[in-house]
């Protein structure tokens, strides 16, 4: 008698039997395992990182937008249960891969994490199992590179085990969208993957988005993103210009936002930052090239928003030398240092660029950042620096605070009011007209 292990997986998955596997427990993963255990799933979380396994098994969150509060009753009562131990792999009845897709020095996709997982659950595989991979990466990587691999294992896809994508749209901080609510783009590598896919997000998210296979879906996220990043791009851009003409963009785009169709804003800032639209838009521009293809459109997005932290630095000594002050020695202040408002993640942060510019021009940093109170060391950067707090006596110390990234925790008005000269890069002062004399807009 022939078995139909997708419809078998399919039932457990509606009768919530089936042990729900998350690798990767970082801002991606750890909302799913929220949201999985949220609704009655069993979920077993897998990271490479001792110290993140050491601290979920107590039930402590070291991701401030998912607090201790949402994941030590899971702890508690059996249902979320933590290891770093990649042979138990064998052990859930799906498997989310959550792992990071960063670049390599020279801008091309770094997949060492995507295979070594691959590899981990080649090893572990086994029949009516479904894999998902949900982080960001170019058109035809779960089917180049996932497949082949876990094909080698003699077990066939869509008969024996399962095989989809399905993008990650984690908003970190986003107050008006939960995981939930956020619509979710599934696929698979045949027909039965695509409907175990589906079963499986269905049980989880309000809306799923089916499209027809993971090339669809792998670019899909590749377009959201870029989508950002070449608006984002247009308005660094004119900011430059409209400096140069002595125009306020900000004011623009205001009155621009009064249109109600056609025009959707975006907003100028220090550069680009996070661990999606800096990146993301290489790995497509990369994958073009094997058909003869370039993505200059992409690519000069992409070099727009890299140029922009000089932009601000040499905004910062511009305004320092009117105030005859030199940039080499001058006590700067940076004021956030998370890649957007309020998050606790600074990776790929405009921050981290323009504080080692100006480390590299002779100045004195200090930063102050409510949500980041130890500045870690990164793949690019190492600064060794905790956050300053912001005092009195810190400010009137200062030659200039730099807003870099806009905490709603922050008293503005107070700081601005309390320091000799401020850099905004974020339109903090937009009300602060009293002060405009000490005000430079970057």
């Amino acid at each position: 008698m022939k078995t139909d292990r997708a419809n078998d997986l399919i039932a457990k998955i509606g009768q919530k039997k089936v042990l729900v596997g998350v690798i990767g427990l970082g801002y991606v993963g750890l909302p799913l395992v929220h949201r999985f255990c949220e609704v009655g799933y069993k979920v077993l979380g897998f990271d490479v990182d001792s110290r993140k396994v050491s601290s979920l098994r107590r039930g402590i969150s070291y991701i401030k937008t998912i607090p201790s509060s949402q994941i030590s009753p899971f702890v508690t009562n059996g249902q979320f249960d933590v290891t770093d131990n990649f042979s138990r792999l064998s052990e859930p009845d799906s498997i989310l891969i959550c792992v990071p897709t960063p670049l390599t020095e020279k801008k091309e996709p770094d997949l060492q994490y995507i295979e070594n997982t691959t590899h981990s659950i080649r090893s572990s595989l086994r029949k009516g199992q479904l894999v998902v991979l949900e982080s960001t990466t170019y058109p035809g990587t779960t089917e180049e590179l996932i497949l082949p691999l876990l094909e080698s294992t003699g077990l066939k896809v869509g008969r024996d085990y399962f095989l989809g994508y399905s993008p990650e749209r984690e908003d970190p901080g986003n107050r008006t969208f939960s995981t939930s609510q956020i619509p979710k783009v599934v696929s698979g590598v045949t027909p039965a993957c695509k409907k175990v896919v589906m079963a499986l997000y269905g049980q989880v998210i309000q809306k799923v988005v089916p499209v027809s296979s993971p090339r669809v879906a792998e670019l899909t996220k590749l377009l959201e993103n870029i989508y950002r990043s070449v608006n984002i791009a247009l308005v660094n851009e004119l900011k430059m210009l409209a400096d140069r003409m002595g125009i306020d963009i900000w004011e623009v785009i205001e009155a621009a936002s009064t249109k109600p169709f056609g025009f959707t804003p975006f907003y100028p800032g220090p550069g680009m930052g996070g661990h999606c639209i800096p990146i993301d838009p290489f790995y497509l521009s990369w994958k073009a090239q094997e058909y003869d293809f370039a993505t200059r459109f992409i690519m000069l997005a992409g070099e727009i928003n890299v140029h922009v932290p000089y932009y601000v630095v040499n905004k910062i000594q511009d305004a320092l030398n009117e105030r005859g002050k030199s940039i080499r020695g001058a006590k700067i202040l940076i004021l956030g240092v998370a890649y957007k408002k309020d998050v606790d993640d600074a990776r790929e942060s405009p921050a981290l660029a323009i504080m080692d510019l100006l480390k590299k021009k002779g100045a004195k940093l200090l930063y102050h950042d409510p949500l980041i109170p130890v500045l870690p060391p990164f793949r690019k950067y190492s600064f060794e620096l905790k956050s300053t707090p912001l005092t009195l006596s810190v400010l009137r110390g200062i030659d200039a605070a730099v807003v870099v990234t806009d905490h709603s925790q922050i008293d503005y008005g107070w700081v601005v009011s309390n320091s000799p000269l401020i850099i905004d890069t974020r339109n903090v002062t937009k009300n602060l007209k009293r002060w405009k004399k000490k005000i430079v807009k970057a």
